[in-house]
């Protein structure tokens, strides 16, 4: 356009006919003049011309990862810092929430039904037992294979029991059974609350006077920190009875003579130990699998991100709880 161009006006006495590629033109032609300080007359194009460009004005352009992209370094920063800072603050909400609803249950006043109670005991407890049984039998078997493979070499394949030994009661037994649970417990925990969220229930048990976390996460992680503790046993009896199986067949070693060297070797506080961390990991799990739930959007993509989330970190929080209960009981 000219320097000199001040007014800018539009007739349409001869238009007859016209489709969205003179609203385009209008548009980028408008754009143009505005930036050029230039005055704009629409009173000349006809009216459902002129009804299109003040809804297109009137909507807000579409943020697309295009544009998001040449945010200036320190803009993105800061809206990360924020994000940051509102996750910080729910995590903490959630915490005293649940924190509350547990002195509730201490005082008498308890936030949910038994039946419910027992339904999620059941549910992480009898019914995780087949896939516990055969995961903890292969790591016995493995474990075993492969001290018997190094102690064969020096003739001491007896302490191959006290190798699976306490590699099951100090570590793999709570270790597998938390991840096993993480994997099926914790992302069923992450979903069911998920669809709830999906479909308003929880938004109905706040309206009614209902504690969501104390109705529906505390009995949850109730559930699981007092099942996890008796998975780990059962884990551990049968990684070395898994063990034994090695024992027995490749190393030439009676089942009593195994059993009685397994004895030997275990004290209480080693199976303390594996029972602690099994308890700390039973309330990590229940805790992050019900707050990527509590978390969860409102679209089914949005649960199959929170049933992600909650298992990865479940077992984030394993492993760091767990090297870090080690450390401080070795140290």
């Amino acid at each position: 356009m000219d320097d000199t161009v001040r007014h800018l006006a539009f007739t349409s006495e001869q238009l007859e006919d016209w489709d969205t590629r003179l609203l385009i033109f209008l548009r980028t032609v408008i754009t143009s003049a505005r930036q050029l300080t230039i005055e704009i007359d629409l009173s000349g194009l006809p009216p459902g011309a002129k009804r299109l460009l003040s809804l297109s004005e009137a909507v807000p352009e579409k943020t697309t990862y295009a544009k998001s992209a040449q945010d200036f370094l320190v803009t993105r920063i800061g809206r990360t810092a924020i994000n940051l800072f509102a996750k910080i603050q729910e995590t903490a909400t959630f915490t005293g929430e649940i924190i509350l609803a547990f002195v509730n249950l201490l005082i008498g006043k308890s936030p949910f039904r038994a039946r419910d109670f027992f339904y999620f005991v059941q549910a992480c407890g009898a019914e995780s037992l087949p896939i516990v049984s055969l995961i903890a039998v292969l790591v016995g078997v493995i474990l075993s294979f492969v001290g018997a493979v190094q102690l064969q070499m020096f003739g001491a394949q007896i302490y191959v029991a006290n190798l699976v030994g306490l590699g099951m009661v100090l570590e793999m037994g709570a270790l597998m059974s938390g991840v096993i649970v993480a994997g099926r417990i914790g992302a069923a925990y992450a979903a069911q609350l998920g669809t709830m969220q999906v479909n308003e229930e929880i938004d109905a048990l706040r309206t009614i006077g209902i504690s969501p976390v104390g109705f529906l996460v505390l009995p949850r992680m109730l559930a699981l920190m007092l099942m996890l503790p008796l998975l780990c046993i059962y884990a551990d009896i049968m990684g070395i009875l898994g063990g034994s199986v090695i024992g027995v067949t490749m190393l030439d070693l009676s089942l009593i003579e195994y059993l009685e060297q397994t004895r030997k070797t275990l004290h209480l506080s080693q199976c303390g130990q594996g029972l602690l961390k099994s308890s700390v990991f039973g309330v990590l799990i229940g805790y992050a699998g019900c707050l990527r739930g509590m978390q969860c959007g409102r679209s089914a993509l949005a649960v199959g991100e929170a049933t992600t989330s909650a298992v990865v970190t479940s077992i984030v929080l394993i492993v760091v709880s767990d090297s870090i209960i080690t450390f401080i009981i070795n140290s």
